[in-house]
C-alpha cells in the first residue's frame, strides 16, 4: 500500500484526466495522495478535488516561486486549514534558484511569506510542507526563528546535503524523496537515501513533474510513486512491502490520515 505524499492534481496535465489518474493509482496500489496547493487562487480547486474523492487530501499555501498572486494572512491560512480534508500548510519555503537579476536581499518578500506560513501552521496545528532550493541555510534559520518545530512537517522533494537533512531531522521534520532518486546522475542523493531514519522517510512524485525511471521525461502521476519506493527499497536493503509500509505509516502519522483508504472514488 503506497501513499503519494506530494502531487499537483489540480494542474491541467493531471486534472484533465483525473478518472484515468485515479484508476492508475488503484491498479498500482497507491491508496492515497496529497494534492498540494501553490497559490490561494488555486486553493478552491485543490480543496474541491480532495472533498470529491475519498483517497485525495489537500493542503493550503503559496509556493515561494509564485509571484503576483494573492498574499494570504495568517488568519486566512488558519481558516483554510480548518476545512475538511486539508491536512497541511504549504507548499511554502524559500527558493533563490531563479533570482532574475535580483539579490538574495531582494527576496525578503519570500522570507516574510514563509514566516507567515510557519506562524499559521503553529496556530492551526497542521504540519508544514517545505520547499527549499538554493536557500537551505536561510530556510533552516527561519524555521528555527519562527518555531517550525512546534508545527512539524516535511522537507519535500529533498535534494540537499546530509548536513541539511540532519538539521531538518533535529527540528522534527520528515524527509521526502521523489523520482529524482532514480536518476543516474543522483548518486549523492541515493547515498543520502540510505541515511534517512526509517521512521522519518516519505515518498512522493511531485507530479506532473520529475517522473521516475522508467518514465523519465514523461508526465508524472501518483501511480508512479511505487517506482520511487522500489528504488529506495533496493538502496536501503529492505523488501518493497517493508519500505512501503514504513512510508505509509510515516505519512499517515505526519498528516493525521486514516490508515486505510481506496483509490476508487
Amino acid at each position: 500500500m503506497f501513499i503519494d505524499s506530494h502531487c499537483h492534481l489540480s494542474f491541467p496535465e493531471l486534472r484533465e484526466q483525473l478518472p484515468q489518474v485515479l484508476q492508475a493509482m488503484h491498479e498500482a496500489q497507491v491508496h492515497q495522495a496529497i494534492s498540494i496547493c501553490t497559490t490561494m487562487e488555486e486553493f478552491p480547486s485543490v480543496l474541491a478535488l480532495a472533498q470529491a474523492h475519498e483517497p485525495l487530501w489537500a493542503t493550503v499555501g503559496v509556493h515561494p516561486d509564485s509571484e503576483d498572486v494573492h498574499e494570504p494572512s495568517e488568519d486566512e491560512l488558519v481558516a483554510a486549514a480548518a476545512q475538511a480534508k486539508v491536512v497541511a500548510i504549504g507548499e511554502t519555503g524559500l527558493d533563490y534558484y531563479r533570482l532574475a537579476g535580483r539579490s538574495v536581499q531582494d527576496m525578503q518578500w519570500q522570507r516574510d511569506r514563509f514566516a507567515t506560513h510557519i506562524r499559521a501552521a503553529r496556530r492551526a496545528r497542521k504540519p508544514l510542507v517545505v520547499h527549499t532550493r538554493a536557500s537551505a541555510q536561510d530556510t533552516l534559520d527561519l524555521m528555527r526563528e519562527e518555531g517550525a518545530d512546534q508545527a512539524g512537517g516535511v522537507m519535500h522533494c529533498f535534494t540537499e546535503t546530509e548536513a541539511v537533512a540532519r538539521a531538518a531531522l533535529d527540528l522534527g521534520f520528515y524527509i521526502s524523496l521523489s523520482g529524482i532518486v532514480t536518476f543516474k546522475n543522483a548518486a549523492e542523493l541515493r547515498a543520502l537515501a540510505r541515511f534517512i531514519p526509517a521512521d522519518r522517510l516519505l515518498i512522493e512524485t511531485d507530479s506532473p513533474y520529475l517522473a521516475p525511471v522508467p518514465y523519465r521525461g514523461k508526465t508524472n502521476q501518483p501511480a508512479y510513486v511505487r517506482h520511487v519506493a522500489a528504488c529506495l527499497a533496493e538502496l536501503r536493503g529492505v523488501d518493497l512491502p517493508t519500505l512501503a509500509e514504513q512510508c505509509h505509516n510515516n505519512t499517515c502519522r505526519l498528516f493525521a490520515l486514516p490508515p486505510n483508504s481506496s483509490a476508487t472514488a
